[in-house]
């Protein structure tokens, strides 16, 4: 039996992205079997095939980090509160995201009940982010400039008590990687700011085929106590921005409040320049609006846990044996392949279930390449092939010709995701230059129905905060970033004043 002939249902995703997007998400990431709800709100439990993805990314940004001088370390998960007093800034953006630990034990009442005891000196908040117990230690770390560049990073978890929380874009805690490194000179941390972004945009745009646009945060949208932040943004299926990464030039803010000295070369005390920069589990929700379709998700072939699914076709018994024999050669085969720069991942799903159930199972969860082997497929030495996500239908191969060309079929897919996307952005930003144009461009045609609208629009903006705090409020509008090489003068959409160059203004997650 061939599961092509099985009748394919419309969609395998109910609603779909034009009905309602934020449940078409949500139907997706259940479908996929990556994460779901736990009994603490705002928190996830990431599945194994979330969590696979997301080893892939840590993996691949791990190799990024270490080759351009970074080592890993692990700081405590409590800071104390008063070190988050030390940078006021800092603490005034964090503070209402803040969960607090102001207990050490517990212990039963007269009716048996627990109740916190042991109340703590100092409360401890449990990470937001590092920057200011990591600057504690740092400050014993470097006492000269021979201890610079001081380069970390830490692979940990964060807390921030999400009001709205929804997997893997907002959740109360998540997985993150954040980069934190000590310089003798402003020019050596303003060039790691960079280098950084420009990592994560390789990242982004090489292994998620997410093509993304590199700039400057607006003051308002700067990290709480930066002098600067950098990201990348990439537009999502329903037009709207994700802020995929972002790095941090600190100045000499933290190594003041944290006390980060070293001794010059000509014996002067001076303070460090520091910067921190990271990426999160939110990637993985980024990849999921990126590419995934009506039925269901879609994994670039690089970070897929599995990238090609072996399904064994045996409508008969007598033949079960040979067939899965087979199945088990042509997987031993395939895993001495290598594909962007380790042995392809193969798994074979011999499971008890019909065929279209199970090939519908590995489309829902986006591996790139499905395999099926049958009787018919032995007498003929072919293999009937499924490609996810480039819209090509199923066809038969000669089992040499796709073990032969099955590195170049992955690239092939790996190259098609980005392009789609790429082309979808495109189509989607618009040059405005009339105030009317930019409200029209972000209002939705029924008020009262989700709709998907707008984009990016590139706007002429004179750098006045009260524009930026205006269409946040009529449109939630926001300013996703200054673009690199944003120097084209013109005039200001809003006041009419000269402006320095465009921005790019969308609606955000």
């Amino acid at each position: 039996m061939r599961f092509v002939n099985m009748a394919k249902p419309r969609n395998a995703i109910s609603p779909t992205r034009e009905e309602d997007y934020p449940e078409w998400y949500q139907q997706v990431v259940k479908a996929a079997d990556l994460a779901e709800n736990t009994p603490v709100r705002g928190c996830m439990v990431i599945k194994p095939w979330g969590y696979g993805i997301w080893e892939n990314i840590r993996d691949a940004l791990d190799k990024m980090f270490k080759a351009t001088g970074h080592k890993n370390a692990y700081f405590p998960l409590f800071i104390p509160k008063s070190f988050l007093q030390r940078e006021a800034e800092h603490i005034d953006g964090f503070a209402k995201e803040c969960a607090v630990v102001t207990h050490s034990r517990l212990e039963a009442d007269e009716d048996g009940i627990l109740q916190p005891a042991g109340e703590l000196e100092e409360p401890l908040i449990v990470r937001p982010t590092s920057e200011t117990i990591i600057g504690e230690l740092f400050a014993r770390w470097v006492q000269s400039y021979r201890d610079l560049p001081l380069l970390i990073n830490q692979w940990a978890n964060v807390v921030r008590w999400e009001m709205r929380p929804r997997l893997f874009l907002r959740t109360a805690e998540f997985l993150w990687q954040e980069g934190h490194t000590v310089h003798a000179t402003a020019k050596e941390a303003v060039e790691e700011t960079n280098l950084m972004i420009n990592t994560y945009a390789t990242f982004a745009e090489e292994w998620l085929a997410m093509p993304v646009l590199r700039g400057e945060k607006t003051e308002a949208e700067r990290f709480p106590g930066a002098d600067s932040t950098l990201c990348i943004e990439a537009m999502m299926q329903d037009r709207k921005a994700l802020q995929a990464g972002t790095s941090h030039f600190l100045g000499q803010n933290f190594s003041k409040a944290c006390g980060i000295k070293f001794q010059g070369v000509e014996g002067k005390e001076e303070f460090g320049w520091t910067t921190s920069w990271g990426v999160s589990t939110r990637l993985i929700g980024g990849m999921i609006m990126t590419h995934s379709d009506d039925d269901g998700l879609i994994v670039p072939p690089k970070i897929a846990p599995t990238q090609i699914v072996i399904l064994p076709v045996t409508p008969k018994e007598e033949t079960r044996s040979e067939v899965l024999e087979a199945c088990e050669s042509l997987e031993s085969r395939l895993n001495d392949i290598q594909f962007a720069g380790s042995e392809i991942r193969v798994e074979q799903d011999d499971r008890d279930l019909r065929g279209g159930e199970k090939y519908w199972q590995w489309v829902k969860k986006g591996v790139p390449l499905t395999v099926e082997m049958g009787p018919r497929d032995l007498e003929s030495k072919t293999v009937f092939v499924g490609r996810r996500g480039d819209g090509s239908k199923r066809e038969a191969m000669g089992v040499e010709d796709f073990i032969t060309q099955v590195p170049q079929i992955l690239e092939n897919l790996q190259d098609s995701l980005f392009q789609r996307a790429l082309d979808f952005r495109e189509q989607h930003s618009r040059l405005i230059d009339n105030k009317d144009e930019f409200y029209e461009f972000f209002t939705p045609s029924q008020k009262n129905k989700a709709e998907i609208h707008g984009g990016f629009a590139y706007v002429h903006w004179d750098r006045d905060p009260k524009w930026e705090e205006q269409i946040k409020n009529d449109l939630k509008v926001t300013i996703r970033c200054i673009p690199e090489n944003s120097d084209e003068s013109g005039t200001c959409i809003f006041s009419g004043k000269p402006s320095p160059g465009r921005v790019v203004m969308a609606k955000s997650y």
